[in-house]
């Protein structure tokens, strides 16, 4: 079994490089990338300041088209642009034009200036020329008017394997911080949702079963079906017209997931508003998952009720609940164990509808906007933290079955 998952873990390689690469290349290939968006940004600017539809729409520079690709990488092959993202290969995150003797600020609050030396060019401090400022690189350059400049590039290696995700195009600030802030939110959903979803769905299934077509079994099948066939983010709507609004009973509030006097409120206080608000949003988050889990586990159980072995049981004269729930469960749980993987997934628990719905600024929400505004770096963070997470799991779900099924041994 270890030389088993010993491949399975080597196979995650070429598997998460394979996944990476594809979502990369539609991306990138896809129009209206950030350069796009830049450029209409610069448009939309030109209207606001009142400069007149002429100047408003009149052609961006070639010049300025150039920097926007060789700030976004854009001068460079997708595959290049590829492995920078990776951190595989120096990327230029610093590049400024430059007179010889001309001092400006750059990155860090210096101010530097370039001058020539014997070998070619070099960075030094502007207040004290002395000291040179190492790792730069050089390249001629020219202004719009032709005048001969000096570039210099600063390059190191930084991306996705160095746990640089970069810094959102939108919100301008590192993603790892704006997944952070989101992240609570989205664990203690998908926490909660768990715990419902698996304390009510696998009791359910279990009465269903015992009580195969019974009143009780086709009334239940019909609720967790209309549910089912209703969609979360609709269903929360009506849970606040209903429960939250003043046309109904206003019982919860009417959206986000805390007060606004959370932080001033005693511990036991604050767990009381997140559960006081959470109960609305949790139901319409949880209630699509009930009728798959419930029939799953509805239709184990009745397949293993009905193994020669079980049969034996009840002739010999064992008590029932004995019989279901040492003998027929063990059993039962296995197509359950197969998807035992997906509790990692919980600590990315979120839609975007019914985080709009309740107005809560959660996961689903910020991988929705990136989406819409081709904000990259978002993007492609939540591509590599939805990959993991799926090696990840296929891998517990194989070691969770071999754990509960002896007859598994992989091999």
């Amino acid at each position: 079994m270890f030389q088993y998952f010993l491949r399975r873990l080597l196979l995650t390689i070429p598997t998460f490089f394979g996944c990476t690469l594809v979502v990369f290349t539609i991306v990138q290939l896809a129009p209206g990338g950030p350069i796009e968006q830049k450029m209409m940004q610069i448009r939309a600017a030109g209207q606001e300041s009142g400069a007149g539809s002429a100047t408003a729409n009149q052609t961006i520079p070639q010049s300025a088209i150039d920097e926007l690709k060789r700030q976004y990488h854009f001068d460079r092959p997708w595959y290049e642009r590829y492995v920078i993202w990776l951190g595989l290969y120096p990327g230029e995150v610093e590049s400024f034009k430059f007179k010889l003797g001309e001092t400006r600020l750059i990155g860090g609050g210096r101010f530097v200036k370039v001058e020539k030396n014997a070998t070619g060019y070099q960075v030094v401090d502007a207040s004290n020329p002395s000291i040179v400022l190492d790792g730069w690189e050089f390249e001629d350059a020219k202004s719009d008017e032709g005048e001969p400049l000096v570039r210099i590039v600063r390059k190191e290696v930084s991306g996705i394997f160095t746990l640089d995700f970069g810094t959102s195009y939108k919100f301008k600030k590192p993603v790892i911080e704006l997944v952070a802030d989101r992240l609570p939110v989205s664990m203690q959903f998908g926490l909660i949702g768990f715990i419902l979803s698996y304390s009510v769905c696998l009791y359910l299934g279990i009465l269903k079963a015992i009580n195969h077509n019974s009143t009780f079994d086709f009334v239940s099948s019909t609720l967790i079906f209309v549910a089912y066939s209703v969609p979360g983010w609709a269903f929360g709507a009506v849970l606040l017209v209903f429960f939250a609004s003043d046309s109904g009973l206003p019982v919860f509030p009417l959206g986000s997931f805390q007060s606004d006097d959370y932080y001033d409120l005693t511990l036991w206080e604050q767990i009381g508003d997140r559960a006081w608000h959470f109960v609305l949003p949790t139901i319409a988050y949880t209630m699509a998952g009930f009728a798959s889990l419930t029939m799953l586990m509805k239709n184990s159980l009745l397949d293993t009720l009905g193994q020669d072995y079980i049969r034996t049981a009840f002739a010999k004269g064992i008590r029932e609940t004995r019989v279901i729930w040492l003998h027929a469960m063990r059993n039962s749980i296995i197509p359950i164990a197969a998807h035992i993987g997906g509790i990692i997934g919980i600590f990315l628990g979120g839609s975007y509808l019914i985080e709009l719905a309740f107005n809560i600024e959660g996961i689903g929400k910020l991988s929705f906007e990136a989406i819409l505004s081709r904000d990259y770096p978002i993007l492609f963070s939540f591509t590599v933290i939805n990959v993991v997470i799926l090696l990840i799991a296929s891998i517990i779900s194989d070691l969770a079955i071999a754990l509960v099924d002896p007859r598994i041994r992989f091999k």
